[in-house]
């Protein structure tokens, strides 16, 4: 079985795991209510999706 023959430096490491960082969620804003949410979601207080309407919400999650 092959084995490595040095050990990788940190700065290797490093350069590899560079895009391992974790990234803030990309929000968007609803066009109806204006609420912030993650993009491509259905709006939990207003039901709309690219300007339709596609599910119906209650009056207690409006608030």
């Amino acid at each position: 079985m092959a084995v490595p023959k040095r050990r990788q430096s940190n700065s290797r490491t490093g350069r590899r795991r560079s895009h391992d960082a974790l990234r803030p969620k990309q929000l968007g804003w609803c066009p109806n209510c204006r609420r912030a949410l993650p993009t491509h979601v259905v709006c939990p207080s207003c039901g709309y999706y690219m300007g339709r309407r596609v599910m119906e919400v209650a009056e207690e999650a409006k608030r």
